[in-house]
C-alpha cells in the first residue's frame, strides 16, 4: 500500500482496532440487466462499485487473528451490494477456550448506535412530532442555561451544537476499567456538560462528541413517552426483524446470548502485554450515543433498509447524506452528517457510514449511496479506543470498495 493510499484511509477511518482459520463464502453477482432493445441508455446510473467483492483480499485481511495477534482476537465481516456478496470470520470468540469465532455472534457496536438514534429522530420529524429547526430550549425547557444561544435539533444531529462533553472517569483505559460497572444517568451527564458553558456558537463548527446524542435520547423519550430502548425496538429493530439487536439498558453489564468476548491489551512491567477481558461493562454512560449490542447480519439489514429509504422517508433521509458547510474544531472541512460520516476513499469512491468503538469491540457499517457495495464488520480489537488506524481495517476497506 503506497503512502498516498495509506494517508487517504487514515484520514477517513481512524479506528483503534490487532489464530484461527478464515471461514468465508461468497455469493455470485446477480446477472446484469438486459440492455434496452433500442440501444438507448436506460437512464440508470452505473453502479459506483460494479465488480464483485475481492474474496481473496478480504480473506487475507482477516487471516491469523487470535490470542497471539497484535491487533484483534477475532473478526466478523459482511460485504454486500448489487455486484455480489462475501462473508467471513476469523479468530476466536474466547481466548481462554479457543472457541472459534461465531458467525452470528453478538458484540457491542459503540457509536454505530448514533445512526439508530438519528433514524428515530428523523422518523419523528417526518411524523411532525418535532422540527429540525426547533430548539432544545423549546422542546426541553430548562435543559440548557441562559448562557447558551438557541441550539436546534439539526445541530444536535450533525455535531454543530457547541455543547461540550460531560466529564468521565479519565482518558486512560485503567481509569475507565475501574469504573466499568458504574451506572450513569443521562440527565446528570447533560447537567455536567452544560455547566461548562458552550464551546462555540451553534452552527459555526463541527465537533464529534457524544453529548448531542445523549440529549437526543432524552428528546426521544419525551416525544415517544417511552424509554429510548423501547423506542428503538418499536421503530427499528422489531419492524426490520433485527432479533439480535438490543439496548442493555442502565443496569445490564453482560452481553446476552452467543457473543464474542472483547479484550484490551494491557502492558506489563516486563514489556509484554496481557489480554484483559472487557466483555462485561455497564453501557449507561453511552446511552443513545453508544449502548447497542448487535450482529453483522442485523447491521447489514439495517444499513440496506436505511439507505434504500425504507426506514426514514426520503426528505428526512437527505439529512444523513448532507455535510454542513463548516470547519471542524481542527480547522478541516466537516465530514459528519446526521448520524453518519462521508468517507472519501481511494479510487474516487465516496462511501457513507459510521464507525463505533467500545473497549474490546470496533465496528463499521456503511456503503455507497447506491448500495452497489456495503460493508459491515466487527473486530475484537485489543486497543479499540486507541487513535492509530488499524491495519486490519485498512485492508478490509481497500478490499471491500476496490472497483
Amino acid at each position: 500500500m503506497n503512502a498516498r493510499t495509506r494517508t487517504l484511509i487514515a484520514a477517513t477511518l481512524v479506528l483503534g482496532i490487532a489464530s484461527g482459520p478464515v471461514l468465508a463464502h461468497a455469493a455470485p453477482a446477480p446477472a446484469p440487466a438486459p440492455a434496452p432493445a433500442s440501444g438507448v441508455a436506460s437512464g440508470v446510473a452505473a453502479p459506483t462499485v460494479p465488480t464483485p467483492p475481492n474474496a481473496a483480499a478480504l480473506a487475507e485481511a482477516i487471516t491469523g487473528l487470535g490470542a497471539d495477534n497484535e491487533h484483534a482476537t477475532a473478526a466478523l465481516v459482511r460485504v454486500g451490494g448489487t455486484s455480489g456478496s462475501w462473508q467471513g470470520s476469523s479468530g476466536v470468540s474466547d481466548v481462554r477456550t479457543g472457541r472459534a469465532a461465531i458467525s452470528e455472534g453478538r458484540f457491542r457496536v459503540g457509536s454505530v448506535t448514533k445512526t439508530f438514534t438519528a433514524a428515530v429522530v428523523l422518523q419523528l420529524v417526518a411524523e411532525g412530532e418535532v422540527g429540525l429547526d426547533e430548539t432544545v430550549q423549546h422542546r426541553l425547557p430548562g435543559l440548557l442555561p441562559d448562557t447558551f444561544k438557541p441550539v436546534t435539533v439539526r445541530q444536535l444531529l450533525n455535531y454543530t451544537s457547541g455543547i461540550q462533553s460531560a466529564d468521565g472517569p479519565g482518558d486512560a483505559f485503567e481509569d475507565a476499567y475501574s469504573h466499568r460497572f458504574d451506572i450513569s444517568d443521562p440527565h446528570a451527564m447533560i447537567a455536567n456538560a452544560v455547566a461548562k458553558g458552550p464551546g462555540f456558537d451553534p452552527g459555526t463548527k463541527q465537533e464529534y462528541l457524544n453529548i448531542g446524542y445523549t440529549i437526543l435520547g432524552v428528546l426521544i423519550e419525551k416525544l415517544t413517552g417511552t424509554s429510548y430502548a423501547k423506542a428503538v425496538e418499536a421503530r427499528i429493530t422489531k419492524p426490520l426483524g433485527l432479533r439480535d439487536t438490543s439496548s442493555p439498558g442502565p443496569v445490564r453489564v453482560r452481553i446476552q446470548g452467543p457473543h464474542h468476548h472483547g479484550y484490551q491489551a494491557v502492558p506489563r512491567a516486563d514489556g509484554t502485554s496481557e489480554l484483559v477481558d472487557v466483555s462485561d461493562w455497564n453501557a449507561s454512560a453511552q446511552f443513545a450515543a453508544g449502548d447497542l449490542v448487535s450482529t453483522t447480519a442485523d447491521l447489514e439489514r439495517f444499513t440496506v433498509a436505511l439507505f434504500s429509504g425504507r426506514l426514514v422517508p426520503k426528505a428526512q433521509l437527505e439529512e444523513m447524506f448532507t455535510v454542513p458547510a463548516v470547519k471542524n474544531t481542527a480547522g478541516e472541512d466537516a465530514d459528519l452528517t446526521a448520524g453518519m460520516k462521508r468517507f472519501l476513499l481511494p479510487g474516487g469512491v465516496v462511501a457513507w457510514g459510521k464507525t463505533g468503538a467500545r473497549p474490546g469491540y470496533s465496528t463499521v457499517i456503511g456503503g455507497t449511496r447506491d448500495l452497489s457495495r456495503t460493508l459491515v464488520y466487527s473486530l475484537n480489537s485489543t486497543d479499540a479506543k486507541g487513535r492509530e488506524t488499524n491495519p486490519i481495517a485498512e485492508k478490509l476497506v481497500m478490499a471491500a470498495f476496490k472497483k
